[in-house]
């Protein structure tokens, strides 16, 4: 999920917004020809900027939970996104020299790397942990990921013919220049606090958020590791039909849960400077007549390719099936770009439905760091989900064994 990759130039200074539980109903209409009614959005902290670093991954994961923490009745907080990146770092350099380099060593990450940090190490808040010791204002990690990187395949090459024992302390001193020392204790409204309690004392079980996805090269109601490079923990997710993850964000979204979405946002339908995300439907040739046809039939196929995804409004979009879209998935038209945080949804002037999601690429955008994205999009982008286990639904639930 490397924002780089995909439109790091988009990343800008960090400003805030916050989405409200009852949101205003005044509609949201813009040059763009889409007017958005938000429906139901949860309350959130406000929109961060991961800048120039592969991040979004920890972004959406630490906002998730602090707006989990919101909805459970705790008070907002701002947690430090740095210091999950930094746990992180440190396994997976251990799991790349373990696994000579047979495995992925990036900025990247999975959805359930926030969980799995605050269950052996911790959290603790932003003013503890901004893990910016390197000359700058914002998120750049190109430098720290080649420096590291460089010095691990030096030590996976194993020149000295067994492995010091100070090889890990050495990458700690690369991560403590570039993100800080980790700090041991902190305060926190007067009290004292180390990351396992500070994490302790939020009121989030990490347990209690369950990793869900769709694919049908394995058996549904079971669990399988996602086959992508970003899941380096070779995490298991449940794997339940197309309509059943549906039902669960839709379930989830109707009753005020947030979820983290981690999706492929390299379509030509995504249109991030727009705020929202489209699968258009290929024009048909049957559907046009006189001088309309006699234009298309000269385009070629790159410009009519193009034309599909030149709309500037609600347009007719292709059917997903598990099928189509586990085919998109095999021949990597699907990859495991961003992940971000799908906070409620919305309709547009036709009565269509979008998902509302959060953003972690600033709020310098035509809906402050917020997109729209639409069924058919998170039909065939989706790679996979974490929320909630109250917000599954029972029936879905029982069959997943999760009750």
């Amino acid at each position: 999920m490397n924002k780089q990759l995909i439109l790091g130039i988009l990343a800008m200074a960090s400003l805030g917004a916050v989405a409200q539980e009852k949101p205003d109903s005044t509609e949201k209409k813009d040059s763009t020809g889409f007017t958005f009614t938000d429906v139901r959005v949860v309350e959130s902290t406000p929109v961060r900027d991961q800048n120039k670093s592969g991040t979004c991954w920890c972004f959406a994961g630490t906002t998730f939970f602090e707006d989990e923490i919101i909805r459970k009745g705790g008070k907002p907080v701002d947690l430090s996104e740095m210091y999950t990146v930094r746990q992180c770092y440190a396994d997976k350099a251990d799991r790349y020299v373990r696994m000579d380099g047979k495995t992925n060593f990036s900025q990247g990450g999975s959805i359930l790397d926030v969980p799995y940090v605050w269950k052996r190490y911790g959290a603790v808040p932003e003013e503890a942990y901004r893990g910016l010791s390197y000359g700058e204002d914002n998120h750049n990690h190109a430098e720290l990921e080649a420096g590291m990187k460089g010095y691990l395949d030096a030590v996976r090459r194993n020149p000295g013919r067994r492995l010091s024992t100070s090889w890990g302390t050495a990458l700690n001193g690369i991560l403590d220049a570039y993100l800080g020392d980790v700090p041991e204790t902190f305060e926190v409204d007067g009290k004292t606090y180390t990351p396992q309690s500070y994490a302790a004392s939020l009121g989030i079980n990490p347990d209690d958020y369950i990793p869900v996805t769709s694919f049908t090269h394995h058996p549904y109601y079971s669990a399988f590791a996602v086959e992508v490079p970003d899941n380096w923990l070779w995490a298991d997710y449940y794997n339940v039909p197309l309509d059943d993850l549906k039902a669960i964000v839709d379930n989830a979204v109707e009753n005020g849960y947030p979820l983290v979405w981690a999706a492929d946002v390299s379509e030509q339908g995504f249109k991030w400077k727009k705020g929202v995300a489209l699968m258009p439907a290929a024009k048909n040739e049957a559907d046009m007549e006189g001088t309309e046809l006699s234009r298309w039939v000269k385009l070629s196929e790159t410009e009519k390719n193009n034309a599909r995804y030149d709309f500037e409004g609600p347009v007719d979009e292709i059917e997903v099936t598990p099928e189509s879209r586990q085919a998109m998935f095999d021949r990597r038209e699907t990859t495991d770009d961003h992940g971000m945080e799908i906070v409620g949804y919305a309709t547009d002037q036709n009565g269509k439905r979008y998902y509302k999601v959060r953003n972690s690429w600033t709020d310098n955008q035509i809906y402050g760091g917020y997109l729209y994205v639409s069924e058919p999009y998170f039909l065939a982008k989706t790679l996979d989900i974490l929320v909630h286990r109250d917000a599954i639904p029972k029936a879905i639930a029982k069959k997943m064994n999760l009750r």
